[in-house]
């Protein structure tokens, strides 16, 4: 199934769908603000996807711990109630040639006593430079669904390797780094049924500038076990029309061989203009 998102931040596009707004105060002032926000956020996150912060050799990172985390509770009585609680965290440790990453988000909600959403999602990433192309990785990755009941939901998905990578170009214009990997897979579905499988991963990480105001990236990972072959690729145009403007045309691609329909395809334009 293919599904399409358009996102721009033009005022005048929020103020068209202010209809489809819950207001939070008589005027509709606060509403229109937050949902501004949450439309800005969105295309800056979107805009942000073809940055890449290992582009060019091994980032010069400051010795030891640092991160950030944030936390968001709300709940509501009266005519119905409801409490959501998220969490967010990216921890990085850095000594020397070895970086590693970790990154966790927690979402739960709740609605007149009945869980609606438990989600867990965690990254791990691991990278030990010996040299300016060759280096080493360790990449753990957890996705857990806490309200998955059936056989075609997955509760929880998780893989775990370990391998080798490369620079194969390095300049101010073009880089591509390839990475390859063996490890082991771990799904379990909403009824309880799990499988452990062997399986190896390839990653590709490519970008090519025209000019100073534009680039393309193009992002492919490939997983490989026994029972499936899937494949994500995230190809996109960065535009720096000026300083105050900027706009991204991206196309993604999930593929899973072992799912009744194997490709979900989404298009996304993403534009922030400030003056």
């Amino acid at each position: 199934m293919k599904s399409y998102y358009f996102g721009a931040t033009a005022v005048m596009m929020s103020i068209a769908a202010a209809g489809a707004i819950a207001q939070t105060d008589l005027t509709g002032t606060t509403a229109l603000n937050d949902r501004i926000d949450d439309i800005q956020t969105a295309n800056q996150d979107e805009i942000a996807r073809g940055q890449d912060a290992s582009r060019f050799g091994n980032p010069e990172y400051r010795p030891g711990l640092s991160g950030s985390a944030s936390l968001g509770y709300s709940g509501q009585t009266g005519n119905s109630d409801s409490q959501d609680l998220s969490l967010g965290a990216r921890f990085r440790f850095a000594s020397g040639p070895y970086v590693q990453n970790i990154g966790m988000a927690i979402e739960f909600a709740e609605t007149s006593g009945t869980v609606t959403q438990r989600d867990v999602f965690a990254v791990y990433d691991g990278n030990y430079y010996f040299n300016d192309s060759f280096y080493g990785f360790v990449l753990g990755r957890l996705e857990s669904d806490g309200m998955a009941k059936t056989a075609d939901q997955i509760k929880q998905d998780a893989f775990l390797g370990i391998g080798p990578g490369y620079r194969v170009v390095n300049t101010d214009q073009m880089t591509w780094r390839v990475q390859a990997g063996l490890g082991m897979s771990y799904l379990e579905d909403g009824t309880g049924d799990k499988s452990r499988e062997p399986g190896a991963i390839v990653s590709s990480r490519f970008y090519y500038a025209f000019n100073d105001k534009i680039f393309l990236t193009d992002d492919t990972d490939i997983l490989r076990t026994d029972s499936s072959l899937r494949v994500n690729n995230d190809f996109g145009i960065n535009f720096q029309v000026s300083d105050a403007m900027a706009t991204r045309v991206s196309y993604m691609t999930e593929y899973n061989d072992s799912r009744a329909i194997q490709s979900d395809n989404k298009i996304g334009v993403s534009l922030v203009v400030g003056f």
